[in-house]
């Protein structure tokens, strides 16, 4: 089988697409025939090295993925060979790029309905993360203001439409040519950070969001309500300089059971994916290259894997 593979950390020119064993798995495991897989920045901190996960090279790339369980391992009780399915590989974020991909039981659903593979291999990890960020560790109170930093980012788009179907007031902070975009997705308010301040508003936010980092970060505990919370996925040392104001920084933990609830938004057209650009297999270098800066279109880039074979029936029998 065909797998996106480094034999050494560093840049996109270290990746190569190489023919490897099928893998098979183990107890508590499934065979994956992929479909597609997502691309995300976490896979270029594998790539180079950086990532605190430290798997052993040579490796595979890639993390999210969707495709058609192809078998089982022992003690697997919730899929049988032929089920449609999305989510992780495992907790080392490797292993997706590939023809065939070995995934925990424990980190797959079932792929919703409505989508396509293609689709549905762009929203685990991203998805997740917003989901976690918000409902997990924020928990702001019905009707209570949420900025999201970044709102069309991958991770900031789920947060805004996860805050808006949730009812909450939301301030989503983007760039002059995303503005549009995000008001879609359901923010009662969005600020051009271009050529607004976002910190006009001092002391009136419940939760910020933050997939940003930096001084923007920083900047936005001035917003926040004494008591209030900011959460981010981006610095694991960020300290906020107010003594009233809380934060917190995680690693997203993909579930089953998280990935469930969120199928239901998705098959229930209240929450849509956020695919960018799309390139086969042969290309994950190009796509590793738009990670880091390279034209793309918005949204999470994904691998089709499976050509036009897997990802067509798909969306046909959603239909």
């Amino acid at each position: 089988m065909k797998a996106a593979r480094i034999h050494r950390f560093g840049s996109p020119d270290m990746i190569v697409v190489e023919d490897i064993p099928r893998p098979a798995p183990a107890a508590g495991d499934v065979l994956v025939r992929v479909a597609a897989a997502g691309v995300g920045p976490w896979d270029a901190l594998i790539r180079e090295g950086k990532s605190k996960l430290s798997p052993p090279l040579p490796l595979t790339l890639g993390s999210d993925l969707s495709g058609v369980v192809e078998a089982v391992g022992a003690g697997v009780g919730d899929f049988k060979n032929g089920d449609e399915i999305y989510g992780v590989t495992n907790p080392q974020f490797v292993g997706a790029q590939a023809e065939y991909a070995v995934a925990s039981a424990t980190m797959i659903a079932r792929k919703p309905q409505r989508l396509s593979m293609v689709d549905a291999a762009s929203v685990p990890v991203v998805a997740v993360t917003a989901w976690q960020m918000l409902f997990e560790h924020a928990r702001p109170a019905a009707g209570q203001v949420v900025m999201v930093l970044g709102a069309a980012g991958n991770v900031g788009a789920y947060a805004v439409q996860f805050a808006a179907r949730a009812g909450f007031h939301v301030i989503a902070v983007a760039g002059s040519k995303d503005v549009a975009h995000v008001g879609r997705l359901g923010a009662t308010d969005v600020i051009d950070y271009r050529v607004a301040d976002f910190t006009h508003v001092p002391h009136t936010v419940d939760v910020v969001i933050d997939t940003v980092g930096g001084e923007t970060r920083d900047r936005a505990t001035n917003v926040l309500k004494p008591g209030g919370m900011l959460v981010t996925v981006v610095s694991t040392d960020f300290a906020p300089a107010r003594a009233d104001v809380r934060s917190a920084f995680f690693y997203a933990e993909v579930t089953s059971d998280r990935l469930n609830t969120i199928s239901e938004l998705l098959d229930g057209g209240t929450v849509i994916p956020q695919v960018g650009s799309v390139l086969p297999l042969d290309e994950v270098r190009a796509a590793h290259d738009m990670l880091a800066g390279a034209p793309h279109e918005r949204g999470k880039i994904v691998l089709n894997v499976a050509g036009s074979s897997l990802s067509s029936l798909s969306s046909l029998s959603s239909l």
